[in-house]
C-alpha cells in the first residue's frame, strides 16, 4: 500500500471515528465545556477546521499558516448549530482530503512550509495525523463522559477482546491495512 492511500485512510478513520462519538450525543451537549480551560466538542471542530483549510489550502505554494487564520477565535464559543458545526467538519476534511488526491507519490519529499519551518509533503501529513488523532480523541473522550453509561463503544467493546482476537486468527494472514475492515463497516 502506498503512503498516500495509508495516510488517506487514517485521516479517513479519524473522521469517522469523530463523527461516530458525536452521533452518540445530543445537540447541546456538543457545546458543553465543563470548565473554563477546557475545550467543548464545538470549540474542537471549529479549530480542526481553522487548521484543515489553513495548512491545505494551497499547500504547496503557500505557507500553512494562513493570514486569513483567526486561530485565537477558534477557540472562542460561536452562536451555530449543529448543522453549521457539521458543514465545518465536512469542509476542513474535504479540504485536506483534495490536498492528499492532489499529491503524488514522488512529491512526498518536497518542501513545504509551517510557518515559515520546512517539512516534507510526508513530514506535514504525519504531523496532521497526530495532531487531527488527538482532537479526535478529545472528542471521544468528552463523548463518553457526557453520554454516561449509554455510551457505545467505538472500538474492541470492554470483556470483548478474546473473542475479537479469536475472530481475527480464524482468518487467513493477509496484508491489508488495519482500518479498512472498521472503516468498511462503518461508511
Amino acid at each position: 500500500m502506498s503512503y498516500l492511500k495509508s495516510a488517506l485512510r487514517q485521516f479517513q478513520y479519524y473522521k469517522l471515528l469523530g463523527e461516530k462519538a458525536m452521533q452518540q450525543l445530543e445537540d447541546e451537549q456538543l457545546f458543553f465545556k465543563p470548565n473554563e480551560d477546557t475545550n467543548s466538542i464545538a470549540i474542537i471542530i471549529q479549530h480542526l477546521w481553522g487548521n484543515m483549510l489553513s495548512r491545505w489550502t494551497d499547500f504547496k505554494t503557500t505557507d500553512g499558516e494562513k493570514p486569513w487564520r483567526l486561530r485565537d477565535a477558534e477557540f472562542e464559543i460561536q452562536k451555530i448549530d449543529r448543522t453549521e458545526l457539521m458543514q465545518k467538519w465536512n469542509e476542513g476534511w474535504d479540504c485536506l482530503f483534495a490536498a492528499i488526491d492532489s499529491t503524488a507519490e514522488e512529491e512526498l519529499g518536497d518542501i513545504i512550509y509551517i510557518r515559515n519551518e520546512g517539512h516534507s509533503i510526508m513530514e506535514a501529513f504525519n504531523r496532521q495525523i497526530a495532531h487531527y488523532s488527538y482532537h479526535v480523541g478529545q472528542i471521544v473522550f468528552m463523548g463518553k463522559l457526557l453520554s454516561k453509561n449509554e455510551w457505545q463503544s467505538l472500538s474492541i467493546p470492554r470483556n470483548k477482546s478474546n473473542e475479537y482476537n479469536m475472530g481475527k486468527f480464524d482468518q487467513e494472514k493477509s496484508q491489508k491495512h488495519f482500518t479498512d475492515e472498521w472503516l468498511n463497516k462503518n461508511q
